[in-house]
């Protein structure tokens, strides 16, 4: 990386760097495995039964899903066309775990919105966060959003910045508002999901898909 650089710069720099080995990779699985652009790279991850509800996925694309973090990220993505890889990860696992909505919808909307939407990384991007993809178990990954949007947004300046709704809740607040019973004018009371409904639905939809497969193959 060079003498003479602060730790920040080398960290920087290794970021960078990982995120151009990845955009590599994701365009070989794209070039040997063409058949990813429409289905799962999983096999065993092909006949997921999506909820695919109309209604959460225009909440979702429009950011008033109830949940900040998600919401946040939504909104900078429809009025910019961008928006930071983390956020990227944190609504995709929101669209596809938490709302069991197919990622092929999230992919497109992407590819519709992003000024720098790139078909190989995009499509190895959200089938990481599906499970589908070339990992070898992550479909049992489900991130927190509310935990995730306090580790990295914790004064909640993010959210602030996109939502001018919650502008007035203080950091304790912000993350997760319904917890605390704050009703904001203009703004969902609460998610369009039951976060703790979440896991073992999600759980039941790709175990069923892997099952279905393997008896298939018998």
């Amino acid at each position: 990386m060079g003498q003479g650089r602060s730790a920040e710069e080398k960290h920087g720099a290794e970021i960078w760097l990982n995120e151009l080995i990845w955009r590599e990779f994701y365009i070989q699985i794209l070039y040997q495995f063409p058949r990813v652009r429409q289905n799962a790279f999983n096999a065993s991850l092909a006949n997921i039964q999506w909820r695919n509800n109309e209604a959460e996925f225009s909440a979702w694309k429009n950011g008033q899903t109830g949940m900040p973090i998600v919401d946040a990220a939504m909104r900078q993505l429809k009025e910019t066309g961008w928006m930071h890889n983390r956020a990227r990860m944190i609504v995709a696992s929101f669209l596809v775990k938490d709302l069991l909505i197919d990622w092929r919808w999230g992919e497109a909307w992407f590819m519709e919105n992003l000024l720098d939407g790139d078909l190989a990384a995009n499509n190895g991007g959200w089938q990481w966060t599906a499970g589908t993809g070339t990992d070898a178990a992550p479909y049992f990954r489900i991130f927190n959003p509310i935990l995730q949007s306090a580790k990295f947004d914790p004064d909640g300046n993010y959210i602030r910045k996109w939502i001018p709704e919650l502008r007035g809740l203080n950091a304790k607040e912000i993350h997760a508002p319904w917890e605390k019973e704050i009703k904001v004018t203009g703004y969902p009371e609460k998610p369009i999901v039951d976060r703790g409904l979440v896991k073992e639905r999600t759980m039941n939809a790709y175990n069923m898909s892997k099952e279905k497969t393997q008896n298939e193959q018998k």
